[in-house]
């Protein structure tokens, strides 16, 4: 699954970790969601109780459209001169001499008002991981435009952050990365008990998987254009 798709250009790719296609935990993702993200038909999404169908989809809309994944590098465009199959030749490197390894035990909590899956403890491995993606990839990145500055900077960033995003396109990166597999969009309008009784839900679901979560590969996707939904394209595999 690793060779550069003929495909026109497109707009954004992003460096992901996610579980393996057909796996438990790739399946729960799925219908959690509403899609899969290999590019299949859409999955019939599994409503906790006390939701409407409608009410569910729309408040896991943005996680959909970026599909069942944990950021490893945040969704950028090709520098000039860079194609895609630079790109795979770089994570074709970057993976070479990384080992897989084991998440810590996965659980639901609410992070920046929304939820999501998290490691209960650190995870080392990971943050080297992550570190990787987004320093050794940078090259090939083109730099965040002034409009996607602007936008960042509504989100009230830090003098460490705002540093973070001029220098890798991305002000949650490095010291700042936090893994995560986002559940839900903003929880805002919600009140407490019913945001208790979603995360209750997630818990039952996703700490019923097989774990550990065993990191084995990362995972290109694309965004053909803008606004469209994140489809994986690639998975490369981390030595065993």
């Amino acid at each position: 699954m690793n060779d550069p798709q003929p495909t026109p250009r497109p707009w954004r790719f992003a460096i992901y970790f996610s579980p393996p296609p057909g796996s438990p935990w790739s399946v729960a993702g799925a219908r959690w969601l509403g899609r899969g993200i290999d590019g299949e038909r859409a999955v019939t999404q599994a409503v906790p109780a006390g939701w409407d169908a409608a009410g569910f989809a729309a408040l896991t809309a943005e996680p959909r459209r970026y599909g069942w994944h944990a950021t490893l590098r945040a969704p950028f465009r090709l520098a000039d001169g860079v194609d895609a199959p630079a790109l795979h030749a770089a994570l074709g490197e970057l993976v070479a001499d990384c080992a897989a390894f084991d998440l810590p035990p996965l659980e639901p909590a609410t992070m920046g008002g929304f939820l999501a899956l998290r490691p209960v403890v650190d995870s080392a491995p990971l943050q080297a991981l992550a570190r990787r993606c987004v320093t050794e990839l940078q090259r090939l990145a083109a730099p965040p435009t002034d409009a996607e500055i602007a936008q960042r900077r509504r989100a009230g960033l830090t003098p460490e952050q705002d540093a973070m995003l001029l220098r890798w396109g991305y002000p949650y990166v490095l010291d700042g990365f936090r893994f995560h597999l986002t559940l839900t969009g903003r929880l805002a309008a919600l009140p407490p008990p019913r945001v208790a009784a979603l995360q209750q839900r997630a818990r039952e679901i996703f700490t019923a998987l097989p774990q550990p979560v065993r990191v084995d590969a990362l995972s290109l996707f694309v965004e053909s254009h803008p606004g469209a939904e994140f489809v994986r394209i690639a998975r490369f595999a981390l030595a065993s």
